[in-house]
């Protein structure tokens, strides 16, 4: 037996239905519509937006989730209002999704929610749904069904106006650490924000030569503590600098320790492949400035011109250089680019003014610094002096990394020969340097950051180097 559409309607519960009851008219030709959209990457934001806006003069009369048949391009209020008779929209329970936003509890955002307000006698209507291009998620939007009149007009604006500003205040993502995630297919478009978790780097574990840490701390954390001074003496506050040097040398490393120690700082982070999303990470960046902005290997989108393979290439390059130079003085972001190869890196980039301020080189470490290095490396077991200066006079010309991964050997070593003692000798030092530079082979030695020319292997126990 055929049900009827009014049994339907009566049974099921249409939207279009609700819609009427709430603004008392059957014909709702007369509403105007007013949409605006934001980026899918700021629905937590959103959500909490929503929340806040809701919570002020606005009565909730009812709220919903609503479940629409061949809603291909979305659902619209234009559709609930006026639906296609074969193709209705139904009252349903509203679904979420839970957003990863680094903190102790995720944020349960709404995926389609239609809201029926009241604010001093006039009604309205607001619908959060996704925005769809061709099948594709491309977006966020929210539409608002006023009165077509002056009054319904201002409503709306009102309303919009409320959103955008707990939207600006960004407090889902401001001071941390982040990447943007990009969709697996051909727009390249992002669709969300990734939260990292990077590891804590105090300041004394950032071993480096005295002259870098002192570039260091003028350049980045003294810029930093001083930018309102300098900003009331008519000086950029924003600023480029440049990390160079061998791989392992602890370029990451000090980033990690910067993204701690720049409180209140959003850290971007972009490698390489993300380049085509710079537009969007720089409007994250000024959105949520102060901002540090972090591009790992940039040789490899801003390599010299004459070492381009394609018009592709210098495009990204252009990009870089443009957002670098279109920044107001007045913003409240720091480039920090890295680059184990800064002679590949092209002139317009490294040698004009404005866009790079400063270079500052992480050299390979020299007898100090790996020594620091190997105490901070060895923490957890016991390592006498003499050892420590055995490892230093064999390590020369070595990276940071190399060191870091020499200890971790050493541990191993040690527990495969000596589990029950927590002090380790040269022995466990000489099958580790053994292991990393002669059996693996030279490859093996490049990737890990060693010299095997710098490097002395002798067989020789802990006391007999203390004799």
């Amino acid at each position: 037996m055929q049900i009827s559409v009014n049994l339907w309607k009566r049974r099921k519960g249409l939207v279009s239905a609700l819609l009427s009851e709430h603004f008392g008219k059957k014909n709702l030709a007369w509403l105007r519509v007013s949409e605006r959209q934001f980026p899918f990457r700021v629905r937590a934001d959103l959500h909490r937006a929503v929340e806040q806006v809701l919570g002020s003069e606005l009565r909730v009369t009812k709220f919903c989730g609503v479940q629409q048949q061949h809603a291909f391009e979305g659902v619209s209020l234009t559709a609930l209002i006026a639906p296609d008779p074969h193709v209705w929209a139904v009252v349903a329970p509203p679904e979420y999704e839970e957003i990863d936003v680094g903190e102790e509890q995720p944020v349960r955002a709404l995926k389609v929610g239609l809201w029926l307000l009241e604010k001093q006698g006039s009604r309205f209507a607001v619908l959060l749904s996704p925005k769809m291009e061709y099948g594709r998620l491309s977006g966020v939007r929210f539409q608002i069904a006023t009165r077509n009149d002056a009054d319904g007009a201002k409503v709306a604006d009102e309303f919009f106006r409320a959103l955008e500003l707990a939207v600006n205040a960004s407090r889902s993502y401001r001071g941390k650490i982040l990447s943007l995630e990009e969709q697996h297919g051909y727009t390249g478009q992002s669709t969300g924000i990734k939260v990292h978790k990077l590891r804590t780097v105090q300041r004394e574990q950032v071993i480096l030569p005295a002259t870098t840490l002192e570039l260091l701390d003028r350049n980045v954390v003294g810029f930093i503590k001083r930018r309102q001074k300098l900003s009331a003496f008519g000086q950029a506050t924003k600023k480029g600098i440049l990390f160079y040097g061998p791989p392992g040398t602890g370029k990451s490393h000090t980033i990690h320790y910067l993204a701690g120690a720049l409180e209140g700082h959003t850290t971007l982070l972009i490698t390489a492949e993300q380049v085509s999303l710079l537009d969007e990470y720089m409007a994250l960046a000024r959105l949520l400035q102060p901002s540090l902005v972090v591009i790992e290997d940039v040789d490899l989108i801003a390599r010299d011109r004459t070492h381009m393979h394609g018009p592709c290439e210098e495009a990204m390059l252009n990009k870089l250089l443009n957002e670098m130079d279109g920044l107001r003085e007045t913003a409240d972001i720091l480039f920090i680019l890295t680059t184990n190869r800064p002679e590949m890196l092209e002139a317009a980039l490294a040698s004009r003014p404005g866009r790079v301020d400063q270079a500052i080189e992480f050299p390979l470490p020299d007898d100090a610094g790996r020594e620091k290095l190997v105490r901070l490396y060895s923490r957890g077991a016991e390592i006498s002096d003499d050892v420590v200066a055995q490892v230093v006079n064999r390590t020369e010309k070595v990276s940071a990394a190399f060191i870091k991964e020499l200890m971790r050997r050493s541990v191993q070593f040690h527990l495969e020969r000596d589990g029950d003692s927590a002090r380790i000798d040269l022995n466990d030092v000489t099958s580790a340097l053994e292991e990393m530079l002669i059996t693996g082979g030279t490859l093996n030695a490049q990737l890990l950051g060693g010299n095997v020319g710098g490097v002395a292997l002798t067989n020789r126990s802990v006391r007999g180097a203390e004799r």
